[in-house]
């Protein structure tokens, strides 16, 4: 389950199975990523991006839900996101 060296993005997406929606496999990677193997390090303004550090490589990641028309913002996406992009966006104070 860790982020492996060579990605850069998970991506989710939302499958029809049975007649429900349902989260397909990224989508359960990315919960279980944040959940315990990545490390909250601030909210965004709009409360739906979330910056969390990878402690096994020191790469930032953001999370996002890319499909604001979809409820709940529809499946999440993280993405490597640089340390000078992360600190302007989200407000982090000098590193």
């Amino acid at each position: 389950m860790n982020i492996q060296p060579d990605e850069a993005s998970i991506v989710g997406t939302w499958i029809l199975q049975e007649g429900k929606i349902v989260s397909d496999t990224a989508c359960k990677r990315i919960e279980s990523l944040v959940q315990s193997e990545l490390v909250f390090v601030a909210r965004g303004k709009s409360g739906w991006e979330v910056l969390y550090v990878d402690v096994n490589d020191g790469r930032y990641w953001e999370q996002t839900f890319p499909h604001s028309e979809m409820h709940g913002g529809g499946p999440p996406m993280l993405q490597v996101i640089e340390l000078k992009d992360a600190a302007h966006k989200y407000e982090l104070p000098d590193r």
